[in-house]
């Protein structure tokens, strides 16, 4: 090895240059740099919108790079393994950095990598920088893990936070660079359709338009955050979640910029940085209890006869946001036109779906991870457990959100499900048209249809699902 040997940065969901520790480390040793991008079997796999949120972050961090005179290598091989052995044969590089990801899949995926490479000799490292505090570092005082927020919150909230990295000045070219595939030839938008095109408009690419974001949302929002999160039809959050799905912009630099608005006296920058500690909350509970992605959390949820029938009407009434439940019907269609939904709207449709239709919280786990472009495996699996309350630190079984009345006091004009509905409003507004754009023509929808009435009364449904928990002795 000699200061001339490329060192290969294998990115996934760090797609920014700021804030980067592994890229951070790479420049620090002085060699030439080779971003590379593998579309292997796990990205390859990835649900409609997830997957075209990524392929719009890899170009757009493709040309990122090249404005810092570099590359982004794409290869697409079944196994990263595989396709980063191509390159180091290719380059002659003898080190590959990344960043570590923490999803079952990612963690076998990654380990089998570290270990074939480095028997061949290569140094294998991999980095933070996903999260603010690695799962394993963060412990009760009995030495476990945590099962409830409140006392994760407060172990947490008054550790140091490592500051966040300024992006490379420059990155060290190779002295040639190995081919590249099209990233057009992966076509990652395909299964979008026609949806493309509506959600597209929604999307803010790349580390710029985080930050931009964040300093907007801290200017701007955060005073009034503890009150406008909960209400729909204003824009009150900060929408960073697209952007912390792929690593645009990083917890750290989240955390960071919270805490100087929380100093200055910003009402509401510590219910913000409690979201950022959710998050983590739910990575931690991934890494040690991996069941929450495919199981019920809570064990003694394993035998509740929830309904897992997708073929049926009710279950594709609240798919087509046509159950006849404002609320409810008016989050799902935000989902198809932006691709994203607001987080009270996550709440009533997943309630309604668990609790009104006793339908399995894996249902729409499925659902969301093929439609939101800011799909993210621990939140998803987290969100749904806690709303169907087999989860930790659940909502109460008990607790069946009537969402009429959610509707009532967080939507009060009626704004959020006027701007989502299309049916029997005379002026219907452009994005509840645009809805009709983005579904599959094979639903059959129009504007002109007769909203449909409720397909599950809502106090029959509370009624039917209280009697379930008590039948199976919760």
């Amino acid at each position: 090895m000699n200061d001339k040997t490329p060192i290969l940065i294998w990115f996934r969901r760090d797609l920014r240059l700021s804030d980067h520790p592994a890229l951070h480390a790479v420049c620090a040793t002085g060699r030439p740099v080779i971003p590379v991008f593998i579309l292997d079997t796990q990205y390859d796999a990835l649900g409609a919108a997830p997957k075209f949120r990524m392929g719009l972050g890899i170009g757009h961090f493709a040309e990122v790079l090249s404005a810092q005179g570099s590359r982004l290598i794409l290869r697409k091989s079944a196994k990263a393994l595989d396709g980063l052995q191509e390159l180091i044969k290719e380059t002659g590089a003898e080190t590959v950095y990344w960043t570590r990801q923490y999803d079952p899949d990612a963690v076998t995926r990654d380990s089998a990598v570290k270990a074939a490479l480095k028997e061949q000799g290569i140094e294998a490292r991999s980095f933070g920088g996903h999260l603010m505090f690695e799962p394993w570092s963060v412990q009760t005082k009995t030495g476990g893990y945590y099962k409830v927020f409140t006392p994760f919150w407060r172990t947490v909230k008054i550790r140091d936070v490592e500051a966040p990295l300024p992006a490379p000045r420059s990155l060290t070219a190779p002295e040639s660079w190995p081919a590249s595939d099209d990233l057009a030839d992966w076509q990652m938008g395909a299964a979008m359709q026609r949806g493309a095109e509506v959600v597209r408009p929604f999307v803010q690419l790349g580390e710029q338009a985080a930050q931009s974001r964040l300093g907007v949302f801290l200017s701007d929002k955060v005073s009034d955050y503890n009150e406008n999160r909960d209400l729909p039809a204003v824009d009150g959050t900060s929408n960073l979640s697209e952007n912390l799905a792929l690593g645009e912009i990083s917890p750290h630099q989240c955390w960071h910029a919270g805490q100087r608005a929380f100093h200055e006296g910003k009402a509401g920058a510590e219910v913000f940085l409690k979201e950022l500690v959710w998050r983590e909350f739910a990575y931690h509970l991934m890494h040690h209890t991996p069941r929450i992605l495919t199981h019920n959390w809570r064990e003694e949820w394993a035998g509740f006869d929830w309904n897992e029938d997708e073929r049926r009407s009710e279950v594709r009434a609240w798919k087509q946001g046509r159950t006849g439940i404002p609320f409810v019907d008016a989050a799902m269609r935000e989902m198809y036109v932006t691709g994203r939904m607001h987080n009270r709207g996550r709440m009533i449709v997943a309630s309604y779906l668990t609790k009104h239709l006793l339908c399995h919280w894996r249902i729409g786990q499925k659902w969301f991870e093929d439609c939101l472009i800011d799909w993210d495996p621990a939140a998803n699996a987290m969100g749904w457990q806690w709303s169907a309350g087999s989860g930790p630190d659940a909502s109460p079984y008990f607790r069946v959100f009537n969402p009429v009345t959610q509707l009532e006091k967080f939507d009060k004009g009626h704004a959020y499900a006027d701007r989502w509905i299309a049916e029997n409003n005379a002026a219907p507004h452009q994005d509840a048209l645009a809805y009709f754009d983005a579904i599959p023509k094979q639903w059959g929808m129009a504007p002109e249809n007769s909203y449909p009435k409720p397909v599950v009364d809502v106090s029959e449904g509370r009624k039917r699902a209280l009697m379930a928990y008590e039948n199976k002795g919760f």
